[in-house]
This record gives C-alpha cells, sequence and structure tokens, in this order.
C-alpha cells in the first residue's frame, strides 16, 4: 500500500508554471486541432465563402500566424446575389492570416460560374485583392477545348483569367 501511495505521488507530480508555458509558446505546434470543419464566412448578413476541410490547424502562436489544412479542403465562392461563383478544391493548404494569402497545393481543381475546370498542383488566392494565381502547369477545360500552359492570373470569381505561357489547345469532338 506504501508502495502504491509513493509511486502515485512521484508520478503525478505537477508540471512548473515555466514549462506549461514553454509548451503553449511552442509556435511548431497547434494551437486548435478542429475536425470536420465547416465555416461560413458573411459580410452585412451576405454569405461570401463557405469552407470545408477534414482537419484544421491553427497556429496562432507562429511568428506569423496560419491555418493549415493538412488533408485539404473545398472553397466556395458567393456573388452579391448568393450565387455560387467559384469552387476550389484541394489536398492541402495553407492559410497565413496576415496576408490573407491562401495557398493550395496537391491535385488543385477550381471551377467558375460557367463551368469552365481549372486543374493545377499549386494556385495562390490572395483574399484581399481577389487575386488568383500561380506560375505552375495548368490545365483548362472549357466546353470546347483544353488548354494547356504555364501561369495563370484570374480574378477570384475565375471568369476572366490569363494563361503566361500557353502550350497547346486540344479541340474536343464530342461525336
Amino acid at each position: 500500500m506504501l508502495f502504491a501511495v509513493l509511486f502515485f505521488t512521484l508520478a503525478c507530480t505537477s508540471n512548473k508554471p515555466e514549462e506549461i508555458k514553454a509548451i503553449e509558446a511552442n509556435q511548431n505546434t497547434p494551437s486548435l486541432e478542429r475536425v470536420d470543419f465547416e465555416t461560413f464566412i458573411s459580410d452585412s448578413g451576405k454569405v461570401q465563402y463557405h469552407v470545408t476541410t477534414p482537419l484544421l490547424l491553427n497556429y496562432d502562436k507562429a511568428e506569423e500566424p496560419y491555418q493549415e489544412y493538412p488533408k485539404g479542403g473545398h472553397i466556395i465562392t458567393y456573388d452579391t446575389a448568393q450565387i455560387i461563383s467559384s469552387e476550389i478544391k484541394c489536398k492541402y493548404a495553407i492559410y497565413t492570416e496576415k496576408a490573407a494569402i491562401w495557398d493550395l497545393r496537391n491535385n488543385v481543381e477550381a471551377i467558375n460560374s460557367d463551368g469552365v475546370i481549372f486543374n493545377t498542383e499549386q494556385l495562390f488566392w490572395d483574399h484581399k485583392n481577389g487575386d488568383i494565381y500561380t506560375e505552375e502547369f495548368v490545365k483548362i477545360t472549357t466546353e470546347d477545348e483544353i488548354i494547356t500552359g504555364y501561369g495563370l492570373t484570374a480574378k477570384e470569381n475565375m471568369r476572366k483569367y490569363n494563361l503566361k505561357k500557353m502550350s497547346g489547345t486540344i479541340g474536343i469532338d464530342e461525336e
């Protein structure tokens, strides 16, 4: 009995406050972890964005706070009439809070309201300015053709876009 009391007394010693603060201040440890996260971001009562992810890690103690989406996510943007203007899916993402920039990676697929599909391995979305861009290989699939190239710039609704270095177009014959 004395041995059991001695064991539990030694095993259950509390951490010192400075040890706890050091763990909390670790920039490499997420301060918050959310599973099956979903949020709606609105302005003046109108939804602008709908974000879902299987896993969200929040690193607000980092020198430059960021959110990591290690299992990817899905972002839907809405226009002022509350109609979907674009969708973006990816297998990995990071959102830096101060710069308000999304770094979307690994099998990124974006679709605009016209049904045009953009595929790339990395896409940046400047949330403050509403700009989307990449220097990576891009495949754009429209109703009539497939366009490929390197580098893309567009606004977040992706209706108007510029492909920097076009490498080919393939007409689609629907017969």
